[in-house]
């Protein structure tokens, strides 16, 4: 079963102090369902969870729950490098109404795969909700090879995996696919896959929507998108989708430290790839 096929990993808006903004939150949220999102993963990195406090990332979890587009699926991101700290997350995201978890492979104790097995097992028993792991080597060190992934699909509720690792895209046996990477959605909607959980769709939700509808499309809106996709990780995430979103006038505000706004020469390209796409054609000026 899919949780949907585009699922925007949203961003956390900031008011000019810094903290967040739940109105700019909602307001984004219910623009992003009436253009393409099936649903939406909260404070996954897009979301900067590393500068939220847990109260704030559980207030973003219950302010999606609470005001969720009609249909819309949130998935809580609740993984940590703490087990105990990823087991109440967990808990405290299902109790809130999150349809679904997403778990990083734990950052920087870089345990075996023992300790791997054992750290999800205890995350399964904190949730009766689908777990959706997340394997992104680039961020974590650890990469978790296919033969494992299906190893941890034996585990009561490891449902799912966003693959963030294109050089091992592919169906995993237990585990439904997500793309992690914006530039393999296509790729793996071409395998029979779930979706994409997404960064790209904040901005080009409608065009990402018809790559679902419209198969016989669909590499022909990717080859459209690259330059977005590519303008999109120009830097380090969230940094250039906040900036997008800035410059097609929705409230999302900036980023906290150690993360900082784009600058003229990051700015260039991500305004570059919406005026290619025409996205500023009614923004005014």
């Amino acid at each position: 079963m899919s949780l949907g096929a585009v699922l925007t990993a949203i961003v956390t808006p900031f008011d000019d102090d810094l903290a967040v903004d739940e109105q700019a939150f909602v307001d984004l949220m219910h623009h992003l369902a009436a253009h393409g999102s099936d649903g939406f993963v909260v404070c996954a990195s897009t979301g900067e969870p590393s500068t939220l406090r847990s109260a704030e990332h559980l207030r973003a979890v219950e302010l999606a729950c609470r005001n969720r587009p009609p249909g819309a699926v949130i998935v809580a991101s609740t993984g940590s490098n703490n087990t105990r700290h990823s087991c109440r997350m967990t808990a405290a995201a299902t109790e809130l109404g999150a349809d679904a978890i997403l778990s990083v492979t734990p950052y920087y104790n870089k345990p075996n795969r023992r300790g791997i097995v054992a750290h999800y097992r205890e995350i399964a028993r904190a949730t009766d909700k689908p777990i959706i792991l997340y394997n992104i080597p680039s961020r974590v060190v650890l990469d978790l090879p296919n033969e494992f992934l299906a190893e941890l699909a034996q585990i009561e509720r490891v449902d799912y995996v966003k693959q963030a690792n294109n050089d091992n895209l592919a169906l995993v046996d237990g585990l439904g696919l997500y793309a992690g990477n914006d530039d393999a959605f296509a790729r793996v909607l071409d395998l029979g896959g779930c979706g994409g959980i997404l960064v790209s769709s904040h901005v080009a939700g409608d065009q990402m929507r018809r790559m679902v509808d419209e198969p016989e499309h669909r590499a022909e809106i990717n080859d459209s998108l690259r330059e977005l996709f590519a303008a999109m990780f120009v830097t380090t995430n969230p940094i250039p989708v906040k900036a997008a979103l800035n410059l097609l006038g929705h409230r999302v505000g900036g980023l906290r430290l150690p993360l900082v706004e784009a600058d003229d020469a990051e700015t260039a390209p991500i305004r570059a790839a919406l005026e290619h796409l025409g996205l500023l054609d009614n923004v005014p000026a």
